[in-house]
Order: structure tokens, then C-alpha cells, then sequence
């Protein structure tokens, strides 16, 4: 008797833990995306224990940088109950042109007006595509796809599919700069771009705003529920093309910083990550019908979806299977938030 009562109540303080642990997910829901990096980086280390090597962890962070920035505007959007996938096309607008520009009329412009130049551009595109919103009363998603194929519609008209590969003098020293360097004992050489400090106050701006300014307030309660937040005295013009401006900015900087990276700008290099991108702010916890999401969650996000991306070699994974373990984890996080909801 003893024994049986004393197993009951081991199961009983296990179902405790087990629902402290599923009510502390539903507080911070970027805890189940850093079980799910933790558990990706566990089973690529006991297949390849080489993944531990500083060269695949400094690539890995290379890798998240552009991604990152591209987040971090999706984020906004997302959290205001909208969704914007004509960044991609933005940046790529805004790094071709921009790149042109100055290599052609001013080759020794400094790097930092650089970046505002291509903060500014991105910023008018994301402030067309908040107006379009608004003004047309269209979902979200129909206004950017539209404007996405009228950008890569130009590029492909007047541009091409030309490479440009003589980029400013600024931007090549910018994409070489790096914060430390480190040789290992087999003479692999690993270099900390630079670039990562951009990412670094991205991220930090974006908390800021959205967790310490009425704009933040403003964009939370607009995803939660605009009509309420208009009977508020939310002015939901303003918040439209803050946000969609936002998203405009971080993608023309990401834009200059990929083409400074790669030391080439292509008109199409960066196609097709829309998805992915908003993959990551989502499996970051962010709810696609908006009024969510956090900074810490959407990198924890980017993580996941850069390791994905670039770790299977090391267990032998087909990259062809890439797409269907970002549908996976974003399966099983939809799930999960699902039932947090209901509970």
C-alpha cells in the first residue's frame, strides 16, 4: 500500500512539472524553439561530432545574418497582424540600383551613408506597400505579392539576370572587416564578420520599439484586435506604414550587407527565401494572425532554420529534405501553440 501510494504521488509531482513546464511554454512560447535547436544541434553532434568545429559555428552565424535582418522586419509586420513578402524583391531592388549608383557616380562614398541611402530606399518601398494596405482596404499579402512582381518584374525588364561584381570600395572593406579570427590546429582559418554587429542593433532597435514604445503597444494591439484598437484612439494608418516601412528599411539594409558579404550583387540572389524567412518569426513564436511575437524568439527562430539549412551534410541528410524539416517544425510549433491557446 505504501509503494502504491507513493507512486501515485511521484506521478502526481510529475504531472505537475510536466504542466508548469507546458504553462511556462505558453508564457514564453520561444522555449519551444530553443528545445528544438537544442535537440537539432544533439543529433547533428552525435552523427558528426566535427560540427562542433569553429568554422561550421562561425558560418552558421554568416549564414544567419541577412536572414536575421530580414526577421526582424517580418516580425513587426507579423506582430501588427499583417505580412509583407515582398522584402526579398526590396532588398534586391535597393542593392542592385544602390550598388550601381555609387560604384558609377560615387565610388569613395563612406559605408555608413551607404547603409542610410539603402535604409532609405528600402524604408519609400515599405511605406508604398502600408499605404497600399490601408488605402486599398486589400489583404496584406495580396498588396506585397503584387508589389514583389512588379519589382522583380523591373529587375528582370531593365537589369536582367547580369551580375555586377565591381562593388564600391567601402562596401568591399565592409564585407572583409571582421571582429576576430581564429586558426585552428588544422589551419582552417575562421573569420567573425563584422556584418553580425548589423544584425546585433537591428535586433535591438526592434525590442525597443516593440517592447518600449507606444508605437510597440500600438503594433501589438492592432494584431490583437484593430477594431478595438481604433475605438482606442490608435491611429491605424500610422501603424500600417510604420510597420510595413520598417520591414522596407531592414531589407534594404540586409540588401547592401548580402552584397557586401558576397562581393557581387545579383539581381535574383536572394528569390525564394520568403518562406523560410517568415518560417523562422513564426516557429519564433510570433502567431500569423498577428498581435505576438518576440525579438529573442524570431533569432531562436532564424537559428533553427539557419541550422537546418546548412547541418545536414553533416548527418547525411539530403538537402532536397531541407523544406520538409522546416514544414515539420513548423507542423508540430503550430500544434503546440494551438493547444497552448485552447488550454
Amino acid at each position: 500500500m505504501t509503494d502504491i501510494v507513493s507512486a501515485e504521488k511521484t506521478s502526481a509531482k510529475d504531472r505537475g512539472i510536466l504542466l508548469r513546464l507546458w504553462d511556462l511554454m505558453g508564457a514564453r512560447p520561444e522555449l519551444f524553439t530553443l528545445l528544438l535547436t537544442v535537440i537539432t544541434c544533439f543529433v547533428v553532434i552525435a552523427a558528426n561530432p566535427d560540427f562542433l568545429q569553429m568554422s561550421n559555428l562561425v558560418d552558421i552565424l554568416r549564414a544567419s545574418v541577412v536572414r536575421g535582418l530580414f526577421a526582424m522586419g517580418v516580425l513587426v509586420v507579423l506582430a501588427s497582424g499583417g505580412i509583407d513578402v515582398s522584402f526579398t524583391a526590396i532588398a534586391a531592388f535597393v542593392m542592385y540600383a544602390l550598388t550601381m549608383l555609387v560604384t558609377n557616380l560615387f565610388p569613395e562614398m563612406p559605408m555608413a551613408l551607404i547603409l542610410v541611402l539603402a535604409a532609405l530606399g528600402g524604408a519609400c518601398f515599405g511605406a508604398l506597400n502600408g499605404f497600399l494596405v490601408q488605402k486599398l482596404q486589400a489583404p496584406s499579402l495580396i498588396v506585397t505579392i503584387g508589389t514583389q512582381y512588379v519589382i522583380r518584374s523591373f529587375l528582370l525588364t531593365f537589369v536582367g539576370t547580369a551580375l555586377f561584381m565591381n562593388i564600391p570600395a567601402a562596401m568591399d572593406a565592409f564585407g572583409k572587416a571582421s571582429l576576430f579570427t581564429h586558426r585552428a590546429s588544422n589551419g582552417v582559418v575562421s573569420v567573425l564578420p563584422a556584418t553580425v554587429l548589423v544584425l546585433v542593433v537591428a535586433a535591438f532597435v526592434t525590442w525597443f520599439i516593440l517592447e518600449r514604445t507606444l508605437m510597440g503597444r500600438a503594433i501589438f494591439a492592432v494584431g490583437g484586435n484593430p477594431s478595438i484598437a481604433e475605438r482606442l484612439g490608435i491611429n491605424l494608418f500610422r501603424v500600417r506604414i510604420f510597420v510595413f516601412a520598417y520591414a522596407g528599411l531592414l531589407a534594404g539594409i540586409a540588401g547592401v550587407v548580402h552584397v557586401s558579404s558576397n562581393r557581387l550583387a545579383n539581381p535574383f540572389d536572394l528569390a525564394g527565401m520568403e518562406l523560410e524567412i517568415i518560417a523562422a518569426v513564426v516557429l519564433g513564436g510570433a502567431r500569423i494572425t498577428g498581435g505576438s511575437g518576440s525579438v529573442i524568439g524570431t533569432l531562436l527562430g532564424v537559428l533553427l532554420i539557419t541550422l537546418v539549412s546548412n547541418v545536414l551534410i553533416f548527418v547525411g541528410i539530403p538537402s532536397t529534405l531541407q523544406l520538409a524539416i522546416i514544414g515539420a517544425f513548423i507542423l508540430l510549433a503550430g500544434t503546440i501553440f494551438a493547444l497552448r491557446d485552447r488550454t
